[in-house]
């Protein structure tokens, strides 16, 4: 059968799903409602139904009221008893996948259920809808002609139990539709390769000769990819390669920092960017228009959400609200509960709604990744911004960061202390640095006013990594590759501190 198509009928098909996003669009609170009930009946059953009488539960209160928020921790014996065999202890039908994720706040590694209902009406459902949209955007896309380039995890399915773990894009990978795998590259074989420095070149040689169309992964290793391809081919920008790319989806990690050094080696006025908001534990949220970055939260994958306003978080006053109750540009860490059986668990992300008609969201960051200890309140949405700009003002390109605080000492006031690792170690170091911090002053006012007369903060302490630091501390941790990323903010100094013995240790052994 002709390309063209396969593209026609593969784009039919996939539009057919409109009707189903449009209708929790107009019914959005309805549509939550009656996913929740679908949840609780679904479980009355097991363990946890049983312990929390859910045959009894008829309306959000009445479960709100009943079941705890919790954490992995507090999961963890539940999760663990499923591990080993048993089974209908929180959800009813088999669970033998196990999503294995440390994040990037924990050495301790979670292991997340993951259900066939999850797999078909949530992560593979999403990855549809994705198409959807933009094929619903892009009415003379050619997406189908060729095959996406996908940028997964790397580590291989491991058996423990009669149950398997690995990275969620192994296990996606591993139950992949046949669809989805005639339309990828690299090979399953490559993707699932555990070795990245290994894996790298081996993408690159099984994929520049493929008619790629499209792009797929996190955008801090999908640009060093790109950067190996071009180094590979000797091409000066990434269409020499593949001259029928259109669209690159993304997530992970914000795509602010990183999008004017992907607008250099995509050249192309057209080429869109679509980003996506998923995790180990569900796939949330799907960009629904080429001109802008907001997420259109999906509502019907099975995840019933709930919102703690972060005002409150980890005080005496903490309250969880559902999504009917809340407001624009406000932070809120997302609580979930979801057809693998996670019940009122906080995921740790934290996001600000742009819209509640129809509900859309921007990342903001994380439940942990965010520094607070002189009430400054700054969020990796406000220093992603900042990096953004500041690269826009002085030309300079950034590959990583990190920022922790400097505590008050005696009579010594706080800062923020930055490393930063530049593409080309910058000639005026300073001027970035005073365009950084003035940047956050506009973002946040709560910065902004601790920085006033340097009343409680002095200006921010920058940093210049050496080359490859980011990269040499994430090999250390067994973190090279796939969906590992650098912790951007913390409340306290272990990351940094460790970044700059490895830095004052390269400059020893150079000495």
């Amino acid at each position: 059968m002709a390309l063209p198509i396969i593209n026609s009928i593969a784009s039919w098909i996939l539009k057919k799903r409109i009707h189903d996003i449009e209708l929790f669009l107009k019914y959005p609170n309805e549509v939550q409602e009656e996913l929740l009930m679908n949840l609780i009946r679904t479980a009355e059953g097991t363990s946890i139904g049983r312990k929390y009488d859910f045959s009894s539960v008829k309306n959000y209160r009445a479960f709100s009221e009943r079941v705890p928020v919790s954490t992995y921790e507090e999961l963890e014996p539940m999760i663990e008893q499923t591990r080993k065999g048993e089974q209908n202890v929180f959800w009813p039908s088999q669970i033998k996948w196990f999503a294995k994720s440390s994040g990037t706040t924990n050495a301790k590694s979670k292991f997340i259920p993951v259900s066939n209902d999850a797999l078909e009406d949530c992560h593979y459902k999403a990855a549809k809808d994705l198409l959807c949209l933009y094929l619903n955007n892009n009415e003379e896309s050619q997406l189908f002609t060729g095959k996406s380039l996908r940028l997964g995890g790397s580590k291989q399915l491991y058996e423990d139990n009669n149950s398997f773990f690995g990275d969620l894009s192994a296990i996606l990978i591993d139950n992949m539709p046949i669809w989805a795998e005639f339309s990828s590259t690299p090979s399953n074989k490559v993707s699932l390769m555990s070795e990245w420095e290994t894996k790298l070149p081996a993408i690159v040689k099984e994929t520049i000769n493929e008619n790629v169309t499209s792009f797929a992964g996190v955008p801090s290793w999908m640009l060093v990819l790109m950067n190996r391809a071009l180094e590979e081919t000797g091409k000066t920008n990434l269409m020499e390669i593949w001259p029928n790319l259109e669209v690159y989806f993304h997530g992970g990690v914000s795509f602010e920092p990183y999008r004017d050094q992907y607008k250099k080696i995509l050249p192309k006025a057209d080429f869109k960017y679509y980003e996506i908001y998923n995790a180990s534990e569900g796939f949330f949220a799907i960009q629904d228009s080429n001109d802008s970055n907001e997420l259109l939260l999906m509502l019907d994958y099975g995840i019933f959400y709930e919102f703690i306003p972060m005002d409150t978080f980890g005080t005496l006053n903490q309250r969880t609200i559902p999504l009917s109750e809340v407001v624009v540009d406000k932070n809120y860490a997302i609580v979930i509960t979801t057809n693998s059986g996670l019940w009122r668990y906080m995921i740790g992300d934290t996001v600000r709604f742009t819209s509640v008609n129809p509900y859309r969201i921007k990342v903001t960051g994380r439940t942990k990744h965010h520094i607070n200890v002189f009430g400054e309140e700054l969020m990796v949405e406000n220093t992603d911004t900042a990096i953004a700009k500041a690269c826009k003002v002085t030309g300079h390109e950034v590959i990583d960061y990190t920022v922790a605080p400097v505590f008050m000492n005696g009579k010594e006031k706080g800062a923020h202390e930055w490393i930063i690792e530049f593409k080309e170690p910058p000639a005026d170091a300073e001027h970035f640095r005073t365009i950084l911090d003035e940047t956050l002053q506009t973002l946040n006012s709560d910065y902004e006013a601790k920085r006033y007369n340097n009343m409680t903060l002095n200006p921010l302490v920058l940093n210049v990594a050496r080359p490859r630091l980011f990269y040499d501390w994430l090999k250390e941790q067994d973190k090279l590759g796939g969906q590992h990323k650098i912790p951007r903010l913390s409340n306290e100094r272990h990351y940094l501190e460790q970044l700059k013995a490895m830095q004052d240790s390269f400059s020893t052994d150079l000495a």
